[in-house]
């Protein structure tokens, strides 16, 4: 059964990106021992995906001609007009996240869902009680602002955690399950 996950790399203080978008900070850490390896097993997993626009026009502008999913049926949410990049399977939506699950998953063939990003697609999956798991590397740096990993209203009922593992470089991975009664939406 597929499970809808977002899976996303943090601060040590809850921001994913910069109030720029800047992932420099990030990207420092790229090659880091184990980061290869759980990014590769996530994705084997993974049988459609799903992100915001905003997420969509940074790959863009930063992997121009270089559509990295192009195996895998991908949906993005937005309201601007974009084109999809040659030989990619991307179809571009708008609306609540709830009228499109099934299709997701449809699309996933057994597989999981990918929420890639934003935070602020992940939470509206999370609010509504359709996020199943959060996995989260958390990166040994402290940005002070910028956008937050999952910007909820209020505190959610505790999460269960399910895994964790420290890679290199002091990177540690966390990943938790949203139960019925974590879930904001309580579904």
């Amino acid at each position: 059964m597929s499970r809808i996950q977002y899976f996303v790399a943090s601060s040590l203080d809850g921001f994913i990106a910069t109030s720029t978008d800047d992932l420099g900070w990030l990207l420092q850490f790229d090659g880091f021992e184990g980061g290869k390896e759980s990014y590769e097993s996530f994705m084997d997993g993974v049988g459609c995906i799903v992100m915001g626009g905003e997420t969509f026009a940074w790959l863009m502008k930063h992997e121009p001609g270089n559509w990295p999913y192009t195996s895998t049926p991908s949906y993005v949410f937005t309201r601007h007009e974009y084109a999809a990049p040659p030989g990619a399977d991307v179809t571009f939506i708008r609306g609540d996240v709830r009228e499109f699950v099934q299709d997701f998953k449809d699309d996933a063939r057994g597989k999981n869902v990918w929420v890639v990003g934003g935070g602020n697609l992940a939470a509206q999956f999370a609010e509504t009680g359709l996020l199943d798991e959060l996995i989260v590397s958390i990166i040994p740096v402290v940005l002070g602002n910028g956008k937050r990993l999952l910007p909820l209203e209020g505190p959610t009922p505790p999460l269960q955690l399910t895994d964790s593992r420290t890679l290199g470089r002091g990177v540690v991975e966390l990943r938790y399950g949203f139960s019925p009664a974590a879930r904001p939406g309580g579904a």
